[in-house]
Formats: structure tokens, C-alpha cells, sequence
């Protein structure tokens, strides 16, 4: 997908604080001051346009939610989206790589990762930068509790055979799997913008959950 440049963006982010967190890093350790509460925290890495996790948000409140996106003519989407949300007091979003979680989350401070319709990234030379690849679950496993959860979604059947190994290989248990989640449609799945999209089409969509163990475990 092309993006297309908006020479604003940057300054409607910044005059957005209460909404993309400025200074990240200056929080790791200390997001329940960012939300005033204990609650779990749990974080969506390529939030896009905002739908999935505005929606997860709303449904969950007892829960907060971060959204991560790297591109600010997609980041502001996801802000308009919040606003007309109501802005919820337990969803932030956040500008920044997802490749480097662990400068903004230690040990803990978050509860399940959300990955969503990630760029497949086909070729093999560019396998490293998939969100499933070893060196991404690594950095997972180093902000979450011991067997935190990994919940992955998408509509590419090649990106989601190669997560499966991907995740069995690093350890981890999978707890479930599915390869047409619209057949059993849970009630508490919220649906991202593409998974409407690749649905109303009749692409299947597929589903894993999945702990990460602790090394006795593996």
C-alpha cells in the first residue's frame, strides 16, 4: 500500500499529547501512571488506521490498550478514530518502530501482544523483518510476564504457516489456532479494517494464540 504524504500529520500528532504519547521512553516502567491504574496493559504492534484496537478498547475498559504505528500519515487516521470514539481513557497510541519495543515497555509492563494483518514481507532476504520472525518473538518475550500471549491475525496464508513454525520453533505453545476464524466467529473478536475488507470477499482469516514457555517448559 502506497502511503500518501501529509505534511501536516506531524504537527496534528504533536498537538495530540493526550493522545499519542509524547517521550515514550520516559514512561517504560511507569505506563499505569499514564492511565491511573493497575490495569493490564496490552498493545497492538501496526495498529494502522485505529479500528482494532479502538473497538478493543471500548469493549474491554478494564483493560488499557497502546496501538503502535510507525507512519504518521496513518497514525493521524488512527487518532481521528479515537476522537470520534470519545477518546477513551484507557487507549494511547504511539509513534514509534515497532522494532524497538523494548526501549519503551521492561519486564512486564505488558500483558498480550496484538499483531494484525502484518506485512508478509514474501521474499526470504526480508524474512527478518516479519513480525513473527524469531527476533521480533524475542523482543516480545523481553516486555511481557512469563507466558504472556501473542495473538496474530491475517489474511496471508504463506506469513501465517511461516508464524506457526516460526512461533513452535522459538518455543512457544500454541493455544489456539484457527484457518477460517468467520466460520466460528467468536463473540469477543473485534475486526481490523482489513479483516472487514478480506472477509466481505470471502478470504479466509487466520488466527493463532500464542504462550510463550519458560525454558524448563521448552
Amino acid at each position: 500500500m502506497r502511503l500518501r504524504h501529509k505534511p501536516w500529520a506531524e504537527e496534528f500528532i504533536a498537538s495530540h499529547p493526550d493522545i499519542v504519547v509524547p517521550n515514550p521512553e520516559e514512561q517504560k516502567g511507569k505506563w499505569n501512571e499514564v492511565f491511573n491504574n493497575d490495569n493490564p496493559l496490552h498493545i497492538e504492534v501496526g495498529t494502522g488506521k485505529g479500528q482494532f484496537i479502538t473497538g478493543m478498547a471500548l469493549a474491554n475498559p478494564e483493560i488499557n490498550y497502546i496501538g503502535i504505528e510507525l507512519f504518521d500519515s496513518v497514525i493521524v487516521k488512527a487518532v481521528e478514530k479515537v476522537q470520534a470514539a470519545g477518546q477513551p481513557a484507557n487507549l494511547r497510541l504511539l509513534k514509534v518502530n515497532g522494532a524497538d519495543l523494548e526501549e519503551f515497555f521492561g519486564k512486564t509492563d505488558v500483558d498480550c501482544v496484538y499483531l494484525n494483518f502484518s506485512d508478509p514481507w514474501p521474499k526470504t532476504r526480508h524474512a527478518k523483518r516479519r513480525l513473527t520472525h524469531e527476533g521480533f518473538l524475542k523482543i516480545y518475550e523481553n516486555i511481557l510476564p512469563d507466558h504472556g500471549e501473542i495473538h496474530f491475525k491475517t489474511d496471508n496464508r504463506g506469513l501465517f504457516e511461516y508464524s506457526l513454525v516460526s512461533m513452535s520453533q522459538y518455543g512457544m505453545k500454541l493455544e489456539y489456532v484457527s484457518l477460517d476464524l468467520h466460520v466460528e466467529m467468536p463473540e469477543d473478536n473485534i475486526m481490523t479494517e482489513y479483516e472487514e475488507k478480506f472477509s466481505a470477499k470471502g478470504q479466509p482469516i487466520y488466527r493463532v494464540e500464542a504462550q510463550f514457555q519458560l525454558p524448563e517448559e521448552k
